[in-house]
């Protein structure tokens, strides 16, 4: 898909105070280390990730996700009764219904013109309801919309560490599919995306491929279940790295087509963030220069479908990328599911 119209006018994003590093994380999981010999330390070893950010339990994803949306619409040049569309996209969601991004939509006040929806597609919804906001902006449907995520890895992480710990028949085995879940973070972040007769002088979206290879779908699957405080996840962490890796070699040979790039003219990376592997994978396989990318994960974890806005909005603020720069933002998640989208200058 191509976009002459789409323009990224504002992002922001929302981060937990309340931090918890890998060796707590782990420390938790005592009895079950000292069964198998394990000692503290293996987690990060492993991933990469130093900490992780935890909300305050009861948080619900449409408060952190309002909150990220009322910075972004601070900082937007658009009114915001011209916003046509407010898209929630995250994993976590209040409740099964109404749509959360009803509950957005109320607290930020929106118009009611403004249609509100959800969107979940893993760790690549924001990408995706980035793509949906775009094409109606395009086809001048609306004139801009409000992208949302709010991710809440608290009742993952503590359920999978109450079950491993307290399972004495827990082993290795179970250990390696729950590894994925230890790394899961919490976050917010949000974008106004508008017509480009309201914001000429911000980020182009000029591009967007999208590929499917769901047959590898039962490769991460979770879910909750009655009478767990949580929901849990199961993951085969090391068929996902393969598959996944070769999923983003083939859409991004396509993503090149589609933008007329080369690589060596993308001056700036941003990744869904899952762990050191997969990132170094990636940038191998798809021949990046690995300083123009901008890693988060080692601080945050893997933020679910935040990972990539706030990696993003992290990257503006921290002067590690720029509004005029050429920009590729490449985007996975489990079914599996790949997303990559081309930001230009103004």
């Amino acid at each position: 898909m191509r976009f002459e119209q789409v323009h990224i006018d504002s992002v922001a994003h929302a981060l937990p105070e309340e931090v918890l590093t890998s060796d707590e994380l782990e420390r938790a999981l005592a009895p079950l280390y000292e069964r198998l010999h394990l000692s503290v330390g293996r987690l990060e070893l492993m991933s990469g990730i130093r900490e992780r950010r935890f909300w305050p339990r009861g948080t619900r994803p449409s408060a952190v996700a309002a909150r990220a949306g009322a910075t972004a619409l601070e900082r937007s040049t658009v009114e915001r009764g011209r916003i046509g569309c407010v898209i929630h996209a995250s994993v976590c969601r209040d409740f099964l219904e109404p749509a959360t991004a009803s509950l957005v939509h109320r607290a930020l006040e929106l118009s009611e013109e403004c249609t509100a929806f959800d969107l979940s597609n893993a760790c690549l919804g924001f990408a995706n309801a980035m793509v949906v906001a775009a094409n109606m902006i395009e086809a001048r449907r609306i004139d801009s919309a409000l992208v949302v995520t709010g991710e809440d890895g608290r009742p993952l992480v503590e359920e999978t560490v109450r079950r491993l710990a307290r399972d004495p028949g827990a082993g290795r085995a179970d250990l390696k599919r729950a590894t994925a879940s230890l790394t899961i973070g919490s976050g917010a972040a949000a974008m106004v995306l508008a017509h480009r007769s309201l914001a000429a002088s911000k980020p182009r979206l000029t591009a967007a491929v999208a590929r499917a290879a769901t047959e590898h779908v039962e490769l991460c699957q979770g879910d909750r279940e009655a009478g767990r405080a949580g929901p849990l996840m199961e993951t085969d962490s090391e068929a996902m790295l393969h598959a996944g890796n070769a999923l983003a070699e083939r859409t991004f040979a396509t993503f090149l087509a589609e933008t007329g790039w080369k690589r060596e003219e993308i001056e700036g990376i941003v990744t869904h963030q899952v762990g050191v592997a997969h990132r170094r994978l990636l940038l191998e396989t798809l021949a990046l220069d690995p300083a123009r990318d901008f890693p988060t994960v080692e601080r945050l974890g893997n933020v679910g479908s935040a990972s990539l806005p706030i990696t993003y909005s992290l990257a503006l603020e921290e002067g590690r990328l720029s509004t005029t720069e050429r920009v590729a933002l490449l985007g996975i998640g489990s079914g599996l599911q790949c997303c990559m989208l081309a930001l230009d200058g103004p």
